[in-house]
């Protein structure tokens, strides 16, 4: 069986992951409750996958690495210095993210950005989406899906209310 990747991300009620400077202090301000679901969703996964920009963010939001004890690939359009518990990726994402799935392991989570996610939906290699819906509208910013995606039917697993936020659990029907 192949590993499944899994969308994980929280987003406005309007469908924006971020402003258009890519910035995501709204999504702290929003009541949740705990961590929303993180850490137990944290524990499912082996392998984390994001772009660049995505990769580059996280340290404005925390002070050392967060995912250094997962697999890490960062997409990126350019070679870049190898560093610890990171490995870059130049090379065609649908093919790398096929072989990644045929890999011994747990899950594989799409961390960010809208970019990578783009691709994925396009070569149909996402398997689950766990959204978590905010009380927020931004009215704009970057969208979670952009337009043209293939036709997907999904399969409701669950939904969670975290505080004044609601997580949405799909899986895609085969």
């Amino acid at each position: 069986m192949k590993r499944p990747v899994v969308l994980y991300i929280a987003t406005s009620l309007d469908g924006y992951i971020a402003r258009e400077n890519g910035e995501i202090e709204w999504l702290y301000e929003a009541e949740g409750e705990g961590d929303s679901g993180y850490s137990e969703f944290y524990e499912t996964i082996d392998t984390v996958l994001m772009g660049n920009t995505t990769y580059q963010h996280t340290f404005e939001l925390a002070d050392q690495f967060p995912y250094s004890d997962k697999k890490c690939y960062v997409f990126s359009r350019s070679e870049q210095k190898p560093i610890p518990h990171v490995t870059f990726v130049t090379e065609d994402i649908p093919a790398f993210i096929e072989n990644l799935k045929k890999q011994e392991g747990s899950k594989i989570w799409i961390v960010g950005g809208a970019e990578i996610l783009d691709v994925l939906l396009k070569s149909s290699l996402v398997d689950e989406f766990i959204i978590t819906i905010t009380p927020t509208i931004l009215g704009n910013g970057i969208p979670l899906f952009k337009k043209e995606n293939p036709e997907l039917k999904l399969f409701l697993v669950g939904t969670k209310r975290y505080g004044q936020m609601v997580q949405l659990h799909y899986s895609v029907k085969s």
